[in-house]
């Protein structure tokens, strides 16, 4: 029915472990009859705000969400984007971002 009205759709999660596409696989999977623009993530925020403020993040999430900042360059950060990525959280790493 929703596919039928005049709304758009939108699917919304604050998921930081895994990629839209990761998301788009499970969810067609489940019977959802979805298309990958659908798929608003906490993500596609953090993508989209860091496009506008034109900053180079180190990104403390997850390697299954880094499909998500493809094209963002990363060399010389100046900001941090931080999901929840427990292998990433190590002095090292933590030191660089504090950095």
């Amino acid at each position: 029915r929703l596919r039928s009205a005049p709304v758009a759709i939108r699917f919304v999660t604050n998921t930081t472990k895994e990629s839209k596409r990761d998301l788009l696989e499970r969810l067609t999977r489940l019977g959802f009859d979805i298309a990958e623009n659908e798929i608003f993530t906490s993500l596609t925020a953090a993508r989209n705000l860091l496009e506008q403020k034109h900053v180079r993040p180190l990104l403390l999430v997850d390697d299954k969400a880094l499909p998500d900042f493809t094209g963002i360059g990363t060399d010389d950060p100046n900001a941090v984007v931080v999901g929840l990525a427990p292998e990433h959280f190590h002095y090292e790493m933590m030191n660089r971002a504090f950095r």
